[in-house]
């Protein structure tokens, strides 16, 4: 696609290279795909995705060894700012379900679910789509 000089949608394409790296292990790859998306984004203002690339970069240093949760906290607070200010609720409910995984790792239960609880009450429909599973799992294993 960018061999033809398209850019359309080219985020969310990194970003899923991103994942895939990610998937199979290859975390230096992942952040490579992700650096590469960031700076499409400096450079053409195209922000659409942009909250759901910091939650990845997030996700990504997770998976670094060892683990930077202070640096995928960041990233996730990030994403969240960036999906609220858009009004993106469903990669709002992604963001700070990473960051309510990450706190509740850290034995942060109450702090966890006192930030998923409001965006997963705000959604009155989908909740047989995965996120929305996922999200009540999470608001349950946060008790």
């Amino acid at each position: 696609m960018q061999a033809t000089g398209g850019s359309v949608r080219c985020h969310y394409y990194y970003a899923l290279l991103a994942e895939a790296y990610a998937s199979v292990g290859q975390i230096d790859q992942g952040g490579h795909a992700l650096a590469k998306v960031f700076a499409a984004v400096q450079a053409t203002g195209e922000c659409w995705w942009e909250a759901e690339l910091h939650r990845l970069m997030g996700e990504l240093v997770l998976r670094q060894v060892p683990p930077d949760e202070q640096r995928a906290e960041v990233a996730f607070r990030q994403a969240l700012v960036i999906a609220r200010r858009q009004q993106a609720r469903s990669l709002e409910l992604r963001a700070t379900m990473s960051l309510s995984h990450l706190w509740q790792q850290e034995g942060k239960h109450t702090a966890a679910r006192a930030l998923l609880a409001p965006i997963y009450g705000w959604f009155t429909e989908g909740f047989d789509t995965a996120d929305l599973q996922e999200a009540r799992a999470l608001l349950k294993d946060c008790r």
